[in-house]
């Protein structure tokens, strides 16, 4: 069901109204009125006759109207039975503030279930429970008890009640950007996120859609959501709880590396939501790109009226992957020719006291240097807005001269200009006339070119759209039915782990490149597979109850003679009898030693929000020590397995060092893809491990393979 009538909805009953001003049952109502809410308001309290002049329902089933929403504001023990009545009234929305559900534990846990199912039976669509409410602030439906939240473009979904009063403060105290639609999304009982950001992106009062999350209940839902919004309307996402790792499995290494911060952060990013990291950068990102256009080729330019500022905003922009070009020829001369001698005019620009007696120089100079058609956005640094107030009161009609041709510049230009300024804070008329026109301005240098950086985020989104996955999975299409079979041995073997050789098996019916194996049961065979093999040989063994074979002392490389052979054979199979006595050994794998290589480990696993996910780093023992390595959500395209492989810092190792030549990059790649590719087509997966692969100057050899069920 749409969410248009619940959250545009013309009616709505007060479930546990009341007459004590401290209560959200009064609060609602009262904000209500002063909002002026454009529908009918509806108090339930079987004990009042009347609240603030409006007369009181015994129950929703009893109010005269039809009711779209309900605000539900009594104990958690009640929600159950308040709904079946919402149900027989035919109300398609509840907003259920209380607390005491899941997030309070089992108890609490089926107490959400039971309610849920209430809901399921009737049609009705639930926002939280554990939520401060919501508001629709075109409408006045302000379900949240709020005054004087400020209206505008800005969609906003949080959490957390006091992330959202945080923004909604900072917007009124710091910007004259406001919300369209706050929701709070509390513990996402019925309403998934991914269906607000649906709504958003249909909603054409809202331009910008502002996130603060702390868990998703369905997360590959909401990637592919964002990645059909994010093309329309930029979304600005603070996620909580980065430093919380996975939960650990020791059925792989993958399993072991997978952190909430690695896999959320790079799957956003590649849904083209903007992810800030600091708290304070939250609604300056959101502010900015609801009123600029992004930047169309990642350079700006740096305009300063102090060299101090100018160098300090470079060193950022540069951190933030913003280009600060040289500029052509044409245009240090013409700036040359309005700046004092000892100016600087290339880029950043300082303009050596020129705007004190003039502070229309700055859009003189802004002018000259957004025609230059490297340049596509301008960061302004130092006291614009504030020479008024620090030289003479003359200059303020100056700077609103100036604020103006700013503003009409960007509109013509169509290039961004951000601004930082020391009198950022003041009631100045200039920094009001620069916001009115979408010019955003801060008294951080850091938050201002954290704002030109989220434009050249975006712009870069939007210029490689085409070349990003949709996060959809075509489940089964490539199946093959011998690698079938081997999966369903398996189940009637009742093992949860195929062998190394099964593993192998299936990745070679998937066209990846695995060493060639033997499986035998005595010395004499593997004496036998190793002269088949011509070469040195590996002694592994095979057993489901063994995951990691050198924990068992299971492995003997580099065997060469028959002696060698036969005494490997026997203290491996030694070994794992010592190591679990009770194992099921299958025998032993003999296969030919690899070619010399840089050594990787690719891994898959499923991740509790997003689902399967691919990992990729530098291998062998130390991949755990040193957790090098790079995630993907799956599927991944051939863009992103090049960037996985190149964003590790281990990658100059790859490309060669000390006189070893490169490895082969797009071998990796192409295994990479076989890997989403494999996960795709058998929905019996839930982890694998290729560990250690060794990858060659031209090629690469998978060594050692695991696939867990």
């Amino acid at each position: 069901m749409s969410l248009e009538r619940i959250l545009n909805a013309e009616s709505v009953a007060i479930v546990g109204a009341s007459k004590d001003p401290t209560k959200r049952g009064f609060q609602t109502i009262r904000t209500l009125v002063e909002e002026k809410y454009e529908g009918k308001i509806y108090p339930v309290n079987p004990k009042e006759k009347s609240i603030l002049g409006f007369a009181c329902s015994k129950s929703v089933s009893d109010i005269p109207g039809p009711v779209d929403m309900a605000l539900i504001a009594t104990p958690a023990k009640t929600v159950p039975a308040i709904l079946e009545d919402c149900g027989r009234k035919g109300v398609k929305g509840a907003v259920i503030l209380a607390v005491g559900f899941r997030e309070m534990g089992h108890e609490g846990g089926l107490l959400e279930e039971q309610v849920v199912s209430v809901a399921q039976k009737y049609g009705i669509r639930i926002i939280g429970p554990n939520t401060s409410g919501m508001m629709n602030l075109k409408t006045g439906l302000n379900l949240v008890g709020l005054r004087d939240a400020p209206r505008g473009d800005i969609g906003l979904i949080s959490q957390s009640g006091n992330m959202a009063l945080t923004l909604i403060t900072e917007a009124r105290l710091k910007s004259l950007k406001g919300f369209s639609y706050y929701i709070g999304v509390g513990n996402e009982s019925d309403i998934r996120f991914h269906e607000y950001l649906e709504f958003f992106r249909n909603d054409p009062g809202t331009k910008v859609i502002l996130m603060y999350v702390e868990g998703m209940r369905a997360g590959r839902k909401f990637l592919q959501q964002a990645y059909k919004t994010s093309i329309e309307k930029p979304i600005v996402l603070l996620k909580s709880g980065r430093s919380a790792t996975g939960q650990k499995s020791a059925g792989s290494h993958t399993g072991a590396l997978a952190g909430i911060s690695e896999v959320s952060r790079t799957a956003f990013a590649r849904a083209g939501i903007i992810v800030i990291e600091k708290s304070d950068q939250l609604f300056p990102a959101a502010e900015t790109l609801s009123g600029l256009p992004p930047l169309k080729n990642g350079n700006v330019a740096i305009l300063a009226d102090g060299g101090g500022h100018a160098t300090i905003a470079a060193d950022i922009l540069s951190e933030l992957g913003i280009g600060v070009p040289e500029f052509a020829e044409t245009t240090c001369a013409k700036l040359k020719r309005i700046l004092p001698g000892a100016a600087s005019v290339c880029n950043p620009v300082d303009v050596a006291g020129g705007t004190d007696a003039d502070p229309t120089l700055f859009a003189d100079c802004a002018d000259i240097i957004l025609k230059d058609p490297n340049i596509s956005g301008l960061l302004i640094v130092g006291l614009f807005g504030g020479y008024g107030i620090r030289f003479a009161e003359s200059l303020g009609l100056k700077e609103e001269d100036a604020a103006h041709q700013l503003g009409r510049m960007v509109r013509k230009r169509n290039k961004p200009i951000v601004l930082h300024s020391l009198y950022a804070s003041a009631k100045a008329h200039p920094i009001h006339l620069l916001r009115y026109y979408n010019i955003p301005v801060y008294d951080s240098i850091d938050i201002a070119c954290k704002c030109i950086g989220v434009l050249g985020e975006y712009g870069n989104y939007l210029h490689s759209y085409h070349a990003k996955t949709n996060f959809v999975f075509d489940w089964g299409v490539r199946r093959k039915p011998a690698a079938v079979e081997i999966f369903r041995q398996a189940k009637r073997e009742g093992r949860n782990v195929l062998l190394e050789h099964e593993a192998k098996q299936i990745f070679a019916m998937h066209g990846a490149p695995v060493i060639p194996d033997r499986l035998v049961k005595t010395a004499g065979e593997a004496v036998a597979a190793a002269r088949e093999f011509k070469s040195d040989v590996v002694l592994k063994i095979v057993s489901p109850d063994i995951l990691h074979k050198s924990d068992a002392k299971g492995v003997r490389v580099k065997l060469h003679t028959e002696k060698e052979i036969r005494q490997a054979f026997a203290e491996i199979m030694a070994n794992a009898k010592a190591y679990k006595p009770d194992a099921d050994i299958r025998g032993i794998l003999v296969s030919p030693m690899a070619q010399e290589g840089t050594e990787v480990i690719i891994g898959t696993k499923i991740d509790d929000q997003f689902g399967p996910v691919v990992m990729f780093g530098i291998g062998g023992i130390m991949v755990e020590v040193l957790k090098d390595v790079a995630f993907r959500v799956l599927p991944i395209s051939n863009a992103s397995a090049k960037k996985m492989i190149r964003e590790i810092r281990s990658y100059p190792i790859l490309r060669g060092t000390r006189g070893r030549p490169p490895s082969d990059e797009k071998a990796l790649r192409r295994l990479l893809l076989a890997c989403s590719e494999i996960v795709e087509s058998y929905v019996e997966i839930r982890e694998m491990d290729l560990n250690p692969v060794i990858v060659h100057e031209k090629g690469l050899s998978i060594v050692d393979a695991r696939i867990i069920m």
